[in-house]
């Protein structure tokens, strides 16, 4: 059944703000199509599942996608911030900025790559290792967490439809690899 078009706004999400006292109840809203948008509703479950992250992790000081780079990193020790870039979804430049952070804060060390040594290979440091195994406890925890809300049969079909979206959506083209 598709979403009422007059409905109150959801809670306040990662960067919100509310402008009323949390007793006010807030106005009601028309949002109109929005409510029957999935990539509406994606974009509020992001920010939700995101604002709830950075309270789970709040002390470790790392986005998600931050935490997915460790983790790729972790578990592709020598691959090139190229490739990285690839698995991401994120342009050279960009990539350039987050390594240049995480090896600020001695979580991850670029090395000339062996076969190109015009390209960095990415390595955990030993305090990227100790973070990221403390972190993907931390993180299990907090998707257990989010997959409560629909138990393991929906949590699964959930991930095989938004796989499913991606895939329809994703460009068709012969150089893709």
């Amino acid at each position: 059944m598709p979403a009422s078009k007059t409905q109150k706004p959801a809670a306040p999400t990662a960067g919100a703000r509310a402008s009323k006292p949390p007793a006010a109840k807030p106005a009601e809203l028309d949002f109109d199509l929005l409510p029957d948008l999935i990539g509406y509703q994606l974009r509020l479950t992001q920010l939700a599942i995101f604002g709830d992250f950075g309270s789970s992790l709040a002390d470790q000081s790392i986005s998600p996608g931050r935490f997915g780079v460790l983790v790729l990193i972790g578990a592709n020790p020598g691959m090139t911030q190229s490739r990285l870039a690839l698995a991401t979804q994120l342009d050279r430049s960009t990539m350039v900025a987050v390594i240049d952070q995480l090896e600020t804060r001695k979580l991850v060390e670029r090395r000339a790559a062996p076969n190109d040594r015009r390209s960095n290979a990415l390595w955990l440091t030993e305090d990227g290792k100790k973070l990221l195994r403390a972190m993907k406890r931390r993180v299990r925890s907090h998707e257990k967490h989010i997959a409560a809300a629909l138990g393991d049969e929906d949590t699964a079909r959930l991930i095989a439809m938004l796989a499913r979206i991606r895939e329809h959506l994703r460009p068709k083209r012969s150089d893709q690899a």
